[in-house]
């Protein structure tokens, strides 16, 4: 009986969805409402803002990027840039260190107020905008025909769900994800890849690479130039991959049990079969870094001794600091989110973009469009950009029960998240850990990753290193501009701070991937034949070469 009336409602918050990038409307409305009330009853801390707002004609010579350059301090772009930057000045005042506030209430406000500044910002419009005017002059407005052509074809490309142009040159098989290798094990969710040796012995212990079910796997095997598969084959070392299968609608009761079952555990039985009693280093990347610390603590309390270290890569444990990205968790939010995926299945990777561009909209919304759309130049399509388009959908059952406990319960580090049953505990995990944070991480912030020191009382050797997200992992030697600092803390030794960690830690110039590799090899024990790809007798023959057909699912 009251099944149409719950139907209306999924129906009404997935229109709303669609039109609202994902945001609860009534997240939004209590969030402004709690700054609004709290601000109104303290009319002299409001006077206060206003006068310190005012008083400020010029906040600061520091400008952001897109308003830096010769260009923007010739009159009358500077008056543009100066009364862009003083009303935002006046809106940070008001909003930021109102007693009362829900600190959540807070920052959604201020996340919500950046947007608009971002969209308002003067250098998105032609006529203030210095280099448009400037490239409209010298190409007569030919620049604004080849933008209103570039728009054309970007605005059919998403009509027909079709990749944005440029991305094609990146295949996976042609031109990235190339690492030779066969696909010797394939379910409903996953195809595992064994990649082939490039020496002829290798470390005894074999490396399992678990990526974010939210992308492709292939950023961890991009170009052969910047492939962490490819160098620690080359360094002698036998590699498994796993590759998520695209999820459709009908898939949407798979949860966080089933990619645990049929992801991670699965493929350690492959894994046991072509290399028998060898243990093995497990190494998840964002996403897949959290489950198989949970894997791993699961593991540790049935005395499952298979693995031989952990590793996590920008990988959060503890969610009581999430980022920018617990703007999007809380109860409204999730019930929302969940109306929307109750009614297609899944999150479409559309939408989890839209999220991402948020949190930095200038660099990753704006500052594209203007150089598309009104310079007229397509900008540069590299690797990691088409990968970055080839996203994929999240069940809705798993999605669900990720935000919900993880991100809002918290459930993993506070010791109450359920396996099989029966709760896990990070404290369990006593093989040595390698974890990893990015200085620029807006997903994973470092300061998040590096609570699995607070978590774990075994061997944590910490590394922070230069780079975002994911441009901080696709560190390869030779990679210009980067650093990173290490930190080794042995079993049961005292606590180190985030900012004692920056005191103490050892700077080191160049890419983290040697530092990692050696690790590996010194938990490894000696080196020896290869394994063979696959293992029939014990049911896992090659079935097709790597990358394989999963990751071609759109």
């Amino acid at each position: 009986m009251n099944a149409e009336p719950d139907e209306l409602d999924r129906t009404l918050h997935a229109l709303w969805g669609h039109l609202g990038g994902g945001m609860s409307p009534a997240a939004q409305m209590l969030a402004w409402s709690d700054w609004a009330v709290h601000l109104a009853t303290q009319p002299g801390r409001a006077i206060r803002a206003a006068i310190d707002g005012a008083a400020v004609q010029a906040p600061g010579t520091v400008h952001e990027p897109r308003l830096s350059g010769p260009q923007w301090d010739a009159w009358p772009f500077s008056l543009y840039r100066q009364a862009h930057e003083a009303a935002a000045h006046r809106l940070r005042t008001f909003i930021h260190g109102v007693p009362g506030v829900d600190r959540h209430h807070e920052q959604l406000v201020a996340f919500m107020a950046r947007q608009w500044l971002e969209l308002l910002s003067p250098a998105n419009a032609a006529v203030t905008n210095p280099q448009v005017l400037q490239k409209i002059a010298a190409t007569g407005g030919g620049c604004l025909a080849s933008g209103a052509m570039h728009w054309a074809e970007d605005a059919g490309r998403m009509a027909f769900g079709r990749a944005p142009a440029g991305a094609e040159s990146f295949r996976p098989g042609h031109e990235v994800a190339l690492t030779p290798g066969q696909v010797i094990l394939r379910n409903e969710l996953i195809e595992l890849i064994q990649y082939a040796p490039a020496t002829p012995t290798v470390h005894a212990e074999p490396v399992l690479i678990v990526s974010a079910w939210i992308m492709k796997y292939y950023v961890l095997d991009l170009s052969p130039h910047n492939s962490l598969v490819r160098h620690l084959v080359a360094n002698g070392h036998t590699v498994f991959a796993i590759s998520w299968r695209n999820p459709q609608a009908a898939d949407a009761e798979l949860g966080m049990a089933e990619y645990l079952r049929l992801g991670i555990m699965a493929s350690l039985d492959a894994i046991e079969a072509v290399a028998p009693r060898r243990r093995v280093h497990a190494v998840g990347y964002c996403l897949g870094g959290t489950l198989m610390a949970i894997a791993a603590a699961a593991m540790a309390r049935d005395k499952d001794d298979r693995l031989a270290t952990l590793t996590l890569l920008a990988a959060q444990t503890d969610f009581t600091e999430p980022g920018e990205l617990g703007l999007f968790i809380d109860e409204s939010q999730l019930a929302f989110l969940e109306d929307i995926m109750s009614r297609q299945g899944y999150l479409g990777a559309e939408q989890m973009a839209a999220a991402f561009q948020a949190l930095r909209p200038g660099d990753l919304l704006w500052a594209p469009m203007v150089r598309n759309y009104l310079l007229g130049e397509r900008v540069p399509v590299t690797d990691l950009m088409a990968w970055n388009a080839d996203g994929t959908r999240m069940p809705h059952r798993m999605h669900a029960d990720y935000l919900r406990s993880l991100f809002l319960d918290n459930a993993l580090a506070e010791g109450h998240y359920l396996v099989d049953g029966r709760p896990v505990s990070l404290n369990d995990i006593d093989v040595p850990v390698f974890a990893l944070g990015t200085r620029t991480d807006h997903v994973a912030p470092w300061r998040s990753v590096y609570k699995i020191n607070l978590l774990c009382d075994t061997e944590v050797s910490f590394v922070l290193t230069e780079g975002g997200h994911n441009a901080g992992i696709l560190s390869e030697p030779g990679h210009p501009h980067r650093s990173h600092q290490l930190l080794k803390r042995t079993r049961n030794a005292p606590y180190v701070a985030p900012d004692e960690f920056l005191d103490r830690a050892q700077q080191r110039a160049g890419s983290w991937w040697p530092c990692f590799q050696q690790w590996l090899a010194a938990h490894s024990g000696p080196k020896r034949r290869p394994p063979g790809m696959g293992s029939p007798r014990q049911g896992y023959p090659p079935i097709g070469d790597a990358p394989g057909a999963y990751v071609l699912g759109r």
